[in-house]
This record gives C-alpha cells, structure tokens and sequence, in this order.
C-alpha cells in the first residue's frame, strides 16, 4: 500500500488507515467532497466494490464495475477543491492518482460531487 509508512493510508492524507479512509469505507459519511474523494481512491487500493458503487450518484452509477486486477495504484495528489465543505451541496476536486500495470501511468480528473443530506457521492468525472 502507498500513504507514506506502516497503517498510514494508502490516500496519503498523513493519517492512518483507521483513523483517515476505513471509517468511510465502513459507512461512515464523508465530510467534504475531498474526503470521499480520498475512500474513493483507498477504495481502488483495496479493492473494496462495494465502497465504490455506494459513493457513486444513483444518477450515473454503473450497474456492475469491475476493476483491473494487474493494475496497482501507487499515489494520490490533490490538486485542487471548490465547493466540497461543510456546508455546501456540490463540489469539485482536481487531482492526479499514478498507476502500473506494467508501465506506469497517470490519471487525471476533475471529478464532480453532490451532498445529499449527510452524504457525498461521485457523480462523474473530466479529463482535463
């Protein structure tokens, strides 16, 4: 796992595990845009599906998702965040997650969020 040393989150938000992604993966809601942004990322480390389906708008979640077993994430870096606290309704967030599965590569999106009452959920994402 990335996150920069033993239990330290592989969304590299300088906490451990237990303490930073778990709670959220467990059903926790999610604070801010960023923070589920953050499981989100955790949830493609670990491979938690289940994670991933429930944080993603009913309006535009898939039906199945499958991940690619070969590929291993490897860092998160947020870029940048717009509306995605405490108490606003929508948010954006910016950021790069590197990858190998064989050569290493980058993803890049600006994903966009939605706060239906307590909880944050992934509407879609852009490529810049």
């Amino acid at each position: 796992m990335t996150g920069g040393g033993p239990g330290a989150c592989p969304c590299g938000g300088g906490r451990d595990a237990t303490r930073c992604c778990a709670p959220l993966l467990a059903g926790r809601p999610a604070p801010t845009a960023e923070r589920l942004m953050r499981s989100r990322y955790t949830a493609h480390v670990l491979g938690d599906l289940d994670h991933l389906l429930a944080s993603w708008h009913p309006s535009t979640r898939p039906r199945t998702l499958t991940l690619q077993p070969d590929l291993t994430w490897t860092g998160l870096t947020v870029l940048t965040t717009q509306r995605s606290g405490l108490l606003d309704d929508d948010g954006v967030v910016e950021f790069r997650a590197t990858w190998v599965q064989g050569e290493p590569g980058v993803l890049h999106e600006v994903s966009r969020f939605v706060r239906e009452g307590r909880n944050w959920f992934y509407v879609d994402g852009l490529t810049p």
